[in-house]
């Protein structure tokens, strides 16, 4: 196991700008609490489900009642009534989707500005975000395909095809940070932006109980009733953050944060290729309160390479993860203020290399750099474990809350430079000020590594991501904050930006302010 690092607080302008943002939002939500005493009640808070989703962030929101599209029959708050009877619910894309035929066809656009000006920068190297004035967009197109063999039966089957294309870049390529403000961006640039197929999966229900229970329709999961209790296996071409790790308030670049370790566990190096794909097979057990899920997922042949080893008994990534769908402060909200628990855990085998390793044979002389390259080898084990909580407080007003770690001595290889992460945040909907599919957001993320990852990077040593060409260490804090618009029917426009201290966990680097723009649109 490597020496753990000693770990310095995180970076006080950005823990107090969350401070006070997260204090505002407890003051609405005392506000909003207080308001809902007097005679007239609030109405509902907005319920709102849209299954953007695109790589590599795409992903697929919990079945919960505060993140799942009403039906036609549901009241969003603001809707008024017309004789004594409520009216549509708005329209939340720019083309109907039906409820009972076996087809699904739909798709999104999501299209990202960011930017940043000069910051203090003594020095830079390869893989350093750069001290320049940049302006970079990303732009991610998915087309959305399914058919049920078997619809709505205790044995529903879907056929599951999924078309995309990537493209634009991120600031510096995407390099110089460990928590890389635009999740759309694919980590390799010189990749082709010609259409390529993201996923191609069978999704099978194995159901338990004739007991049948209502299930929102999405991209990823056509049935709208299922069996209460069951199993569900899914075969094929995937992104494994579509089923673990998700989060209704931190996961979807689309309509929530970009920054990749708020919508993901950072320390969570899944098997993945550069664009965030994988092929392989998840069992998971669904019950009424809880779920378990173990998965199985070809690992990439180099660090952030876009082929895959096929060779599973030499290289593969095994995670599992439990979900509790009760929040860590159920007993003391109201009960229908859900909220969820998960535990993840993984174990990687592939081609690695090894941090301390390469330090070792950088100062023993037999390289003239560190270069995890010529440390790997097949049999390397990277491990990790993360928890993932969120909780709505009040109709309005939800937070989660991540924590991820791993052994960090074997290099980073399938997602981002992440040895620690925590981070937390929250969003509120716009129902106070007549705007109620609005909705404004903040989370604060501190990304740490291991001392043997340091030494690598303090040597001028390079991985995938990060590379300065030396290091003085100190923790990534991140704070990042949105406005989320609701425009037109499907269209939905985003202002927002980030503060980041020590970019790369280096000291003598930064502070950097990115502002952020971000046009969505559902099909």
């Amino acid at each position: 196991m490597p020496i753990r690092s000693s770990i310095p607080l995180p970076n006080p302008l950005a823990a107090g700008s969350l401070a006070l943002a997260l204090a505002a939002l407890f003051n609405a939500a005392l506000i909003e609490n207080l308001a809902a005493q007097a005679p007239a009640a609030l109405p509902a808070a907005p319920i709102l489900f849209l299954a953007s989703m695109a790589a590599p962030a795409a992903r697929q929101l919990p079945q919960f009642a505060f993140a799942a599209l009403p039906k036609s029959t549901d009241m969003l708050p603001g809707d008024a009534a017309v004789g004594g009877q409520p009216q549509d619910p708005p329209i939340l894309s720019m083309a109907p989707h039906t409820e009972d035929g076996r087809y699904w066809v739909s798709g999104q656009a999501n299209s990202i500005l960011q930017a940043h000006g000069h910051f203090h920068s003594p020095y830079e190297g390869p893989n350093s975000l750069r001290n320049i004035v940049e302006y970079k967009a990303s732009e991610v197109a998915t087309l959305y395909l399914g058919y049920q063999l078997h619809p709505n039966t205790r044995f529903n089957t879907d056929l599951i095809v999924d078309f995309e294309n990537a493209g634009g870049r991120g600031i510096s390529q995407a390099l110089g940070l460990a928590g890389q403000t635009n999740l759309d961006v694919v980590r390799n640039p010189n990749l082709s932006t010609a259409p390529y197929i993201s996923r191609g999966e069978i999704h099978q229900i194995i159901g338990l109980t004739g007991e049948m229970e209502d299930q929102e329709r999405a991209p990823f999961a056509l049935a709208t009733r299922v069996p209460v209790r069951r199993f569900e296996i899914r075969v094929g071409k995937m992104s494994l953050p579509d089923t673990f790790d998700i989060n209704s308030v931190g996961t979807d670049s689309h309509l929530q944060f970009t920054n990749w370790t708020i919508d993901n566990n950072g320390a969570w190096d899944y098997a993945a290729d550069t664009r965030g794909y994988t092929v392989g097979g998840i069992l998971e057990y669904d019950d009424r309160v809880w779920s378990a899920r173990y998965g199985i997922a070809a690992m990439p042949t180099v660090a952030n390479g876009i082929d895959l080893d096929w060779a599973f008994s030499r290289a593969n990534g095994q995670n599992w993860e439990f979900e509790l769908r009760k929040g860590l402060f159920a007993p003391l909200l109201n009960p229908k203020h859900e909220g969820a628990i998960r535990i993840l855990s993984y174990v990687n085998h592939a081609h690695m290399g090894d941090y301390r390793q390469a330090v070792q044979q950088f100062l023993s002389g037999q390289i003239a750099t560190p270069d995890i390259t010529q440390s790997e080898r097949f049999g390397a084990v990277k491990y990790g474990f993360g928890l993932n909580t969120e909780q709505a407080v009040t109709d309005n007003l939800r937070f989660f809350a991540r924590l991820g770690w791993n052994e960090d001595q074997h290099e980073s290889y399938a997602y981002t430079e992440v040895g620690q992460t925590v981070s937390f945040g929250g969003d509120y909907y716009g129902q106070r000020w007549g705007r109620p599919l609005d909705k404004v957001g903040i989370a604060f993320v501190s990304n740490a590594i291991k001392r043997d990852h340091q030494n690598y990077l303090h040597y001028g040593g390079l991985g995938f991501l990060l590379g300065d060409g030396g290091l003085t260490y100190a923790r990534e804090d991140i704070v990042e904050w949105y406005y989320n618009a609701h425009l037109w029917r499907g269209l939905f426009g985003m202002l927002g930006g980030s503060y980041i201290a020590h970019p790369g966990y280096n000291r003598d680097r930064g502070p950097v302010f990115v502002p952020a723009a971000r046009v969505h649109i559902d099909f």
